[in-house]
């Protein structure tokens, strides 16, 4: 396929905010990509080079872009950079500005190696060689297909979707509608990589995705817990099939990873599939030493600790450790215990298809619980509530969240929220329980400040909530912040902000932000209730809400949906 059909269709993509119209462009081009590109049309569709798990930083700055898109116009980067200020969007800058085509028909495999190769360059003179080598693919692009390429590196594609819409439009590719939806899912919950799936898929048909298998090095989507309000009802529920019996454990204030390793490879990821193993440099000397296997998949939750009184450590300090530099010093001041609570394969076994309680004692024989840095997570198994809300309050006094009430006879269930976790962290009819959990948001702009706030640039910052591939505002956000997280909600807002509303947004006009944001940022808010709202697009609203935290182990994609919201105001 010629570049220039893909840049035709990302046109036709970023000019829609129908979800309908969406899949079914792209469903129209998987079926025009061939078997060996269309895992690369995948990701480039999604502004990026590889699956999640393989990111490829480009370090290609805006300013440095500038310098590009002179070579291109042949013009100063300063005055590039004027243009950018008033457009907001290098795309278009260089859309108005390309000089002319050298090759016309650049195929997607040839811009694809040529983007890669850019990406790659490192070592003195790099920077040098990553402008020219930019500025001499763009020369080579018409200039439509200029405007996207150069969004790549930047990591503002924009045409608003992830990888669940490519999931719907594979299945609307084979029967031209949804219907095949879950099945494909089930096979990308097993290996998180959209672009293999697309390749077996494109290949042969929907046959091979029973296949799938799980592969050492690729994520696995973890499981998803659920909400009830009471004691009673999680037994009632998640008991089901063993005498009402359920295992209960502690719920960690940590950073879930799940950890793949053997003699020859170690990688560590985040619950969105980040690959943070290098961040990780504690767990990743110790596993092969602490935990008995030859090669095993890890599922738990680290969490920092303070060395002196050997207490846990809030959220805020664990999120510390994820980060690119001084990783070895930040290591020795946020030490980690890593709590092993699951496994999916041992020694070349898939584990998942095997009962919760089987798994427990296949861990048991490998994890110790003794005072080491990777521990097996203690439990209980139960069928009293009174000893379930004692457990539960034991924990509490910890520092830890509560507990999570797992099925004892439950496969594992990669990317599922069913009723085979349950968390307990409040309970309805407890005073001030109001609302039983908080809420994941996407933070969608920001109002600029006045009076004190005028100095941070911010004042309040709207929100909102999942449906599907759209996001639905939910609150505005105004008080609960202290003045250093301000100005971190302003120094994080400005990375991801955009000239115009994203697309996927709904937001009444009443509500528009001064300032609209990409959907990168993701925070913990909490609120006294939840309330009908006829102004606000999720048809709900939270009343009195505050920042619990920021979310940077979660993406926009595991934000709460508006279904969860449903359940949650019908739960207070």
């Amino acid at each position: 396929m010629e570049f220039k059909k893909l840049a035709d269709y990302f046109q036709k993509l970023e000019k829609t905010s129908s979800r309908l119209e969406i899949t079914r462009l792209l469903s129209s081009l998987f079926k025009e990509a061939k078997a060996d590109e269309i895992a690369k049309v995948c990701y480039l569709s999604l502004g990026r080079l590889t699956p999640l798990y393989e990111s490829v930083e480009f370090n290609l700055a805006e300013r440095m872009m500038f310098k590009v898109i002179g070579k291109v116009a042949e013009k100063d980067g300063e005055k590039i950079k004027e243009e950018f200020k008033e457009k907001g969007d290098l795309g278009e800058v260089v859309f108005e500005n390309h000089k002319g085509v050298k090759d016309k028909n650049l195929s997607v495999e040839e811009v694809y190696q040529r983007l890669f190769e850019v990406a790659k360059e490192e070592g003195a003179g790099s920077v040098k060689r990553k402008v020219n080598k930019m500025a001499e693919l763009l020369v080579n692009l018409d200039n439509l297909s200029a405007k996207y390429v150069v969004r790549v590196p930047l990591g503002k594609l924009r045409l608003g979707f992830s990888d669940a819409t490519l999931l719907d439009a594979l299945s609307w590719m084979m029967t031209g509608d949804k219907s095949k939806r879950e099945e494909i899912e089930s096979a990308y919950n097993v290996q998180a990589d959209v672009g293999k799936i697309a390749e077996i898929v494109k290949t042969s048909g929907l046959k091979n995705l029973g296949k799938v298998r799980i592969a050492l090095g690729t994520p696995i989507m973890p499981a998803l817990p659920q909400r009830l309000p009471t004691a009673e009802e999680m037994l009632e529920k998640v008991g089901v099939g063993f005498k009402g019996k359920v295992a209960v454990e502690p719920k960690y204030d940590g950073t879930r990873l799940q950890i793949h390793f053997s003699d020859k490879l170690v990688r560590i990821f985040t619950r969105n599939l980040e690959n943070v193993t290098e961040m990780f440099p504690d767990l990743k000397e110790v596993v092969l030493k602490e935990v008995k296997a030859k090669i095993a998949i890890l599922d738990g939750e680290a969490i920092g600790f303070d060395p002196q009184t050997g207490k846990f450590l809030p959220f805020q300090e664990t999120i510390k450790r994820k980060r690119k530099y001084g990783i070895g010093q930040k290591a020795k001041e946020v030490p980690l215990k890593f709590f092993v609570f699951d496994i999916f394969h041992k020694d070349g076994k898939d584990l998942m298809p095997l009962p919760f309680e089987k798994r427990r004692q296949i861990l048991e024989k490998m994890v110790s619980s003794d005072d080491k840095t990777i521990i097996l997570s203690p439990q209980i198994v139960t069928d009293n509530p009174r000893e379930l809300r004692e457990y539960h309050d034991e924990q509490i006094k910890k520092g830890l969240e509560g507990v999570m009430v797992k099925k004892l006879k439950a496969p594992y269930e990669p990317g599922r929220r069913g009723y085979t976790w349950v968390k307990f962290k409040s309970e309805k009819g407890k005073k001030g329980a109001g609302l039983t959990d908080t809420l994941d948001c996407v933070v969608m702009g920001y109002y600029k400040g006045r009076g004190k706030r005028a100095g941070f640039g911010i004042g309040a910052f709207l929100v909102g909530i999942r449906k599907k591939g759209q996001i639905l505002s939910i609150s505005k956000v105004g008080t609960g912040l202290t003045d250093e997280q301000w100005r971190e909600m302003r120094v994080r807002s400005e990375k991801c902000e955009v000239r115009s509303e994203p697309k996927e947004y709904l937001v009444d006009k009443n509500l528009a932000p001064d300032v609209w944001c990409l959907p990168k940022i993701v925070v913990e808010i909490e609120a006294d209730n939840i309330t009908k709202s006829p102004i606000h697009a999720s048809k709900y609203a939270l009343r009195f809400p505050r920042l619990v935290r920021f979310r940077d182990d979660k993406s926009p994609d595991q934000a709460t949906t508006l279904k969860e919201t449903e359940k949650l105001y019908k739960l207070q």
